[in-house]
Order: C-alpha cells, then sequence, then structure tokens
C-alpha cells in the first residue's frame, strides 16, 4: 500500500470525522460525528466509505 498525503486534509477537516472514497484521499463527507458522516455519505450513494477522525492537533511523539 502506497502512503497517503493527508495533510490537505488536516487543514480542511481537523477535528472532524471524515468518510473516504477507496482511493482514501477523495472526501465524501465530513462531521462532527461518525454518525453523521456516515449519513452523508450513504445519502450520496456510498455504503462503505473509509472513515477516520483527523485530529484537532498534530502532536510531536518520539518513542
Amino acid at each position: 500500500m502506497a502512503a497517503r498525503d493527508w495533510s490537505k486534509l488536516y487543514q480542511q477537516y481537523k477535528g472532524k470525522w471524515v468518510a473516504l472514497q477507496q482511493d482514501q484521499v477523495t472526501v465524501i463527507a465530513a462531521a462532527g460525528s461518525l454518525a453523521k458522516a456516515m449519513n452523508q455519505a450513504k445519502r450520496l450513494g456510498f455504503d462503505n466509505p473509509i472513515t477516520t477522525k483527523v485530529p484537532g492537533e498534530l502532536k510531536l511523539l518520539v518513542g
């Protein structure tokens, strides 16, 4: 699986749930809750989108 650049996704949707097409970069729907994002995606004809919560802020982790 190739890496995806979600930096633009982060800038536009930080703190929200997003539903993505199978290409993992095209946003179908975005909302403050998973249920709302899924409902929006289903209304648009996407029954099984990829979903993720975009973090509200990025934190550096060193381990």
